[in-house]
């Protein structure tokens, strides 16, 4: 029994040496504390892109429609909508600022009436100011936007797995989901865009007569627009640090090679 005890302790000894040897020989997986601090930097500024398009998405602040304030009465009417919903909103022209022609801001207090647009549930059309949405154009800015943030969470949770879990090869796979859900924001954007310009040509031919609207992009679009550019640019950043250093280092040699 002895001699067996022997035998296995020295198999166990022999076995960590050359673990040992072999974790000497070979780089652990994971990244580089340089490397790391990196990341970390931009997985904060992606958060602030992704804040933004949190917050673009779920408010209804895209666009201002105002009617004329040189209506013959005391109260003018404001519309503003997003992807989700709209509120139909009466002023009193005594707290529109005197610079402007038209009814607003919607910020302003008063009178709001505010709905979910009806294509998401029954297929109807949105009717606003005799004015009527097309809602393919709104329901595939909607799509698109969403499908945008779902890219954008896979991409964060890769590389908080980076992170966590060493797992270098989740890097390249969350650059591209970050960039991509950048690039799925402007598309957003801009068939929303084209909605708006749909809404403002469908005007109804039953009485009353539509009035004559102006219309303005408000912060939930800039916002949007914040978080789709910061997005492209932390995955073009994340994409960089996948890449092999060799390339750069040749323009920028070390000083110690200077020196020499």
């Amino acid at each position: 029994m002895m001699m067996w005890s022997n035998f296995l302790m020295q198999e166990q000894d022999r076995r960590r040496v050359a673990a040992g040897r072999r974790g000497h020989g070979q780089r652990q997986p994971g990244l580089l504390p340089e490397q790391e601090g990196k990341v970390k930097l931009l997985l904060l500024l992606t958060a602030v892109g992704a804040t933004l398009a949190v917050l673009a998405v779920g408010t209804e602040f895209w666009v201002e429609l105002n009617t004329f304030k040189a209506n013959g009465s005391a109260v003018c009417d404001a519309a503003h909508l997003g992807l989700w919903k709209m509120c139909t909103k009466r002023l009193w022209q005594a707290e529109v600022p005197a610079g402007r022609e038209t009814c607003g801001p919607a910020q302003l207090p008063g009178e709001a009436n505010c709905t979910y647009f009806k294509f998401f549930t029954t297929g109807e059309n949105a009717r606003i100011f005799q004015r009527t949405t097309k809602k393919e154009v709104n329901l595939a800015a909607a799509v698109i936007a969403v499908v945008g943030l779902a890219v954008m969470a896979l991409g964060c949770l890769c590389i908080i797995m980076v992170l966590n879990k060493g797992a270098e090869f989740l890097l390249r796979v969350g650059a591209v989901c970050l960039g991509l859900s950048g690039l799925l924001l402007l598309v957003s954007l801009e068939v929303f865009r084209h909605s708006v310009g749909a809404l403002m040509q469908r005007v109804s031919s039953e009485p009353p007569p539509a009035p004559a609207l102006a219309y303005e992009y408000a912060w939930s679009l800039g916002c949007a627009v914040g978080a789709s550019l910061v997005l492209l640019l932390g995955g073009i950043c994340f994409l960089l640090l996948t890449l092999p250093p060799w390339p750069w280092g040749s323009l920028c040699p070390k000083q110690g090679h200077r020196a020499t």
